[in-house]
């Protein structure tokens, strides 16, 4: 496994990868996501190249291209309902949220809203698995693992508070 460095406009993020696969996004200065992915990265080296064009994928996702990431190989690695829960996240379009109670309606599991902000808590790719477009049920931010100011600004970079959708 290599690590690569990306600057954005939401601060340097480091990203986990294989030559088959994106494994892990970490903010600067913060840990969050699945533990040991956490650890992969800080003992990997820096790849001189970019197997999967993310520095490219980020740049036009900041620009405002809500499909940047369509197509990119993830293996996150988590337990089948992580995975279960991560999809949904994925599936939820640019410039929308969603509530974890919500999230768990799709599942079939209406009483799991908690189980889900767990699963969400533990995403260890976020903006591309898109844990900042999920809310609190009544539309305020929760927990991010690149800080609330971040997950308002991504909200904010993909239109969700000129849409009304979630309380600053």
């Amino acid at each position: 496994m290599k690590t690569l460095k990306i600057e954005t406009p939401i601060g340097e993020l480091t990203a986990l990868v294989t030559h088959e696969s994106l494994r892990a996004v970490q903010f600067a200065g913060r840990r969050s996501g699945a533990g040991e992915r956490v650890i992969a990265l800080a003992g990997a080296e820096e790849t001189p190249g970019d197997p999967h064009g993310l520095r490219d994928r980020f740049d036009a996702y900041f620009a405002g291209d809500g499909g940047a990431f369509d197509g990119l190989v993830l293996d996150a690695g988590g337990t089948a309902f992580q995975e279960r829960v991560w999809e949904v996240m994925r599936g939820i379009p640019f410039g929308e949220v969603r509530t974890y109670g919500s999230i768990a309606a799709e599942l079939g599991k209406p009483n799991a809203s908690r189980a889900v902000g767990a699963a969400s808590g533990a995403n260890p790719i976020p903006v591309i698995t898109p844990s900042h477009r999920v809310v609190g049920s009544d539309g305020s931010l929760t927990g991010f693992g690149g800080g609330l100011d971040v997950k308002r600004w991504l909200l904010e970079h993909e239109g969700a508070l000129a849409l009304g959708l979630y309380r600053s």
